[in-house]
């Protein structure tokens, strides 16, 4: 008979032929080992869409505000990352990082909406 080790501690297995792990602990190890890449990526994205919401809201405390892009550069402003994207009727093109919204006046100036609630 061959012998079977767990595939997170290695040690070997007594029990049903089928069993992969010596304990619920090693199971759990195992599986979080495997999400913790998938998880890396997700969370250092989300750190940045948190970042940028923050910086919108600092900038725009009564719903709309006109900003330099400079001064949100400045803080830390990522403006490769947002949520969703919205196009208006006559064309203007929002990108939202959750409820907050840019729209695009020029090479310097963005406006700062804020989405009224769903």
């Amino acid at each position: 008979m061959e012998q079977r080790l767990c595939l997170d501690c290695n040690t070997e297995i007594k029990g049903r032929s089928d069993k992969k792990f010596c304990d619920d602990q090693c199971r759990s190890n195992y599986n979080n080992k495997i999400r913790a890449s998938d998880n890396d990526f997700v969370r250092k994205i989300n750190q940045i869409l948190i970042k940028n919401r923050k910086i919108l809201k600092d900038e725009n405390p009564e719903g709309k505000a006109r900003i330099n892009k400079n001064k949100l550069l400045k803080k830390g402003f990522n403006f490769n990352y947002y949520t969703h994207v919205y196009k208006t009727q006559t064309g203007n093109l929002y990108t939202f990082c959750y409820e907050f919204g840019l729209l695009h006046l020029n090479e310097d100036q963005v406006l700062i909406v804020r989405k009224e609630e769903m």
